[in-house]
């Protein structure tokens, strides 16, 4: 259908999901595109991580999101698994979606629904929540409840709350930050314009926010899950349980 309507790009996604080879719980080709992809025995796993993206991530960018999956799988190793989740229309990185939390209201009960479904398939595995930039704001309002050891915010924007406690997560909270990410020059407060909050609040990494925060390295905002990264290292860390191991920010 793609194709007959001239999208080359949303077609030649397509063909490159619909290989055999590889596995997805969710998938829906409409609009900017929904799919939640498997990297390893997800049933067997000991430990799980879903991935949750920030802004202009789709199925026509999806590559680079899958990028990221398949180097922490590998990092992990054979019992654990990864999920890339795309699960909500993402905002785009200039616009006014991505200044307020409206997107990440209406996906934030996908994202709960999605990990009891997970718990239904695998209820024994250590299950981590790993969010990137405006996919931390996601992963904030859905944490509430949710049967999850780990929560790691990664290049956060801000999540809505003003510290770690406003989650009301019984889960560990990480929160991590590249030396050369440009995150860290968006003003971290939050203000009303017209009846709307505009902006997300105190910085995960501040000592106010009150996480564990985590060495990220020199990498830029897409760089967290790049293959022999500081970030990389920390963030499977974590996934394993391994955080003794690990080096802090």
């Amino acid at each position: 259908m793609a194709a007959a309507h001239g999208d080359r790009s949303r077609a030649d996604a397509v063909r490159s999901m619909a290989d055999p080879s590889r596995h997805f719980l969710t998938f829906d080709a409409r609009g900017s595109g929904r799919a939640a992809e498997v990297f390893g025995d997800l049933a067997k796993a000991d430990h799980v991580a879903v991935l949750v993206p920030g802004s202009d991530t789709s199925l026509d960018t999806y590559d680079r999101f899958r990028a990221g999956a398949l180097a922490l799988h590998k990092r992990l190793g054979p019992r654990a698994a990864v999920i890339a989740w795309l699960g909500y229309e993402t905002p785009g990185t200039i616009s006014a979606d991505v200044l307020t939390t409206g997107l990440a209201k209406e996906a934030a009960p996908e994202l709960r629904g999605f990990i009891r479904e997970l718990r239904r398939v695998n209820g024994h595995a250590r299950l981590t929540l790993l969010c990137h930039s405006y996919g931390t704001v996601v992963g904030a309002r859905a944490a509430s409840g949710l049967d999850i050891s780990d929560l790691v915010f990664i290049g956060s924007p801000g999540t809505g709350v003003d510290s770690a406690a406003g989650l009301h997560t019984k889960a560990r909270v990480w929160a991590g930050r590249g030396g050369d990410d440009w995150i860290a020059d968006v003003p971290h407060t939050s203000a009303d314009l017209f009846g709307t909050t505009v902006g997300f609040g105190t910085d995960p990494v501040s000592p106010a926010f009150g996480a564990r925060v985590f060495a990220a390295g020199d990498g830029g905002h897409s760089d967290y899950l790049k293959p022999g990264s500081v970030s990389l290292a920390n963030i499977a860390r974590i996934v394993l349980g391994k955080t003794p191991e690990m080096t802090h920010g």
